[in-house]
């Protein structure tokens, strides 16, 4: 039984190392997020930091076509980051089961 707890208390500190390599790894990777067929695009980070709004001159005639671009165009970048992320955290977990519903990072 002992054998079990240290085995298990192990995999938890390699758990937790690789989890710790893979937030270090999230927060330095950008990703874009485009609409409108790439007339609008928004750089990310994978701490969903705005990096950066790219804006085409003709979208800006329309006011209100500009604003759901650029929102939509963040989105695309925010579910890209949740993507990445969700690999990453993923593969940090790698054989050590969690319990049903619970999501990483803690």
């Amino acid at each position: 039984m002992r054998r079990n707890i240290a085995q298990l208390m192990q995999q938890a500190q390699k758990m937790q190392e690789n989890l710790q390599k893979a937030q270090a790894e999230l927060a330095n990777i950008e990703v874009t997020g485009s609409a409108g067929g790439g007339m609008v695009t928004v750089t990310l980070t994978g701490r969903k930091e705005c990096r950066k709004v790219r804006i085409d001159p003709s979208v800006l005639a329309d006011p209100e076509m500009a604003e759901d671009l650029v929102a939509a165009a963040f989105n695309d970048a925010s579910n890209k980051v949740d993507s990445e992320s969700q690999a990453k955290m993923g593969a940090a977990t790698a054989g050590m089961p969690l319990p049903p519903g619970m999501q990483m990072p803690f």
